[in-house]
């Protein structure tokens, strides 16, 4: 065996000795077929030309044009559901960099201790939502107006806009306007403005601590104060939904056909909050269909920002305070009540509008959906601190609380980041 195995090694030597020499010459013909085949074969597994690429890269505000944008996923990424999770990300923003922050906002100026908050992100179940970019929201709002109506919250969530905005370009604030307010990007020609309007429809608003105590609300006809400008309306933001638990009397025309949370001596019948914020959405799109679409305008898209709830613990307007200083986790609280009762009409009416106005062109309605997101963020409100070091000088016996609005920067700036991949959707959609 061992002479066997002698015999065999010397014979490998002898045939690697022919065979090398051989090999040297063959080596690089080979090499080069080896790289034909695979640049042949990649050809066939590289997406066509007319394929959309696999990301969006936008490094100034001139390449939006030649920026390609991101594919079309066969199921969309849902944003709705999803829990919060630590980030050491901080914000975007603060008050230096965005000094026309609403001071009552402006949580960490009014001394608020706790900075946790700002430590969260939005993880949605079924994928990731990108940090806001806010060279890429202003090229997707070149040459357009887009309007946010609804009341403080709304005016809340544009001024999130705004200061995520300015990071990378201060806009031309052109005043107000009675209850309006715009705001334009020279760069972009784009305008963002705001119209006060709580219920969409016509009303007449009130302090609830003043006589006559109640509301006055026309679910026939929308408020003027932004319906004379939907021609010049590019993309429209909706909301409402607070005004709606206080103290109202319905009107429909000159008649009154029902009351909310309290009797007086004109109305005799509680109709609850449901019916008028149906009545009020339904007559803001309705309206919105009829002037902008029915007469040939240029087109719209009309986006509707679900309910964002509160978080008082204890009633509102009797001393109820908020402070939580961590987010809920997703079996902690559950969308139920009001909060789920008002996010269910808004969709259902979104819906209803769609299928209305699905015959004319140019025309879409889409829903922000924060609802869910933003109930399980019980500490990201002032709280106390919607006024300066309320605690400066001791405890009071009585500390107004702002439960409703969102601390500046805080989680509402994540509905701005899922606002972004909804106008990143919308601009697939129309190319």
């Amino acid at each position: 065996m061992r002479g066997k195995r002698l015999i065999f090694n010397i014979s490998s030597k002898r045939f690697s000795k022919k065979l090398l020499p051989s090999a040297s010459y063959a080596l690089p013909p080979i090499v080069l077929l080896c790289f034909s085949l695979y640049f042949f074969c990649l050809s066939f597994t590289s997406s066509p030309a007319n394929e959309p690429p696999n990301s969006l890269s936008i490094t100034n505000h001139s390449s939006l044009s030649a920026s390609p944008l991101p594919p079309v996923y066969e199921k969309p990424c849902d944003y709705t559901n999803g829990r919060w999770v630590r980030t050491k990300r901080g914000p975007l923003y603060n008050a230096t960099n965005c000094p026309n922050m609403k001071e009552k906002q402006n949580c960490i100026a009014n001394g608020r201790p706790d900075l946790g908050y700002l430590n969260w992100r939005w993880k949605p179940s079924e994928c990731n939502l990108p940090r806001f970019d806010p060279n890429t929201f202003l090229q997707l709002i070149s040459n357009k107006h887009v309007a946010f109506v609804g009341d403080s919250v709304s005016r809340n969530h544009l001024q999130s806009l705004l200061c995520m905005l300015t990071t990378v370009t201060k806009p031309n604030g052109l005043g107000h306007e009675g209850s309006n307010t715009r705001w334009h990007f020279p760069s972009h020609n784009a305008m963002l403005s705001f119209y006060w309007s709580p219920f969409l429809v016509d009303g007449v608003d009130r302090k609830i601590r003043r006589p006559p105590h109640y509301n006055k609300i026309y679910l026939d006809r929308v408020n003027a104060r932004w319906e004379n400008d939907i021609d010049q309306m590019d993309i429209i933001v909706l909301s409402l939904g607070h005004w709606f638990l206080v103290p109202s009397v319905i009107y429909w025309g000159d008649k009154v056909i029902g009351c909310m949370n309290r009797l007086v001596s004109n109305c005799t019948t509680e109709i609850g909050f449901n019916g008028p914020i149906r009545r009020a959405l339904r007559t803001a799109l309705n309206s919105i269909i009829k002037k902008k679409v029915k007469k040939g305008n240029n087109g719209i898209d009309v986006i509707v920002r679900t309910y964002s709830p509160s978080h008082f613990e204890g009633a509102w307007d009797k001393g109820g305070i908020c402070s939580k200083t961590k987010p809920y986790r997703e079996w902690e609280r559950q969308l139920e009540g009001e909060d789920a009762e008002i996010r269910r009409i808004q969709l259902e009416e979104l819906e209803r509008a769609k299928g209305k106005a699905k015959k004319f062109r140019r025309f879409r309605l889409e829903v922000l959906d924060v609802t869910k997101l933003a109930l399980l963020r019980p500490d990201g409100h002032p709280g106390a601190y919607r006024n300066p070091f309320p605690f400066a000088n001791g405890v009071p016996e009585r500390v107004q609380n702002d439960c409703v609005h969102w601390c500046l920067p805080g989680p509402i700036d994540t509905w701005n980041e899922v606002f972004l991949q909804m106008m990143k959707n919308m601009a697939r959609t129309a190319n």
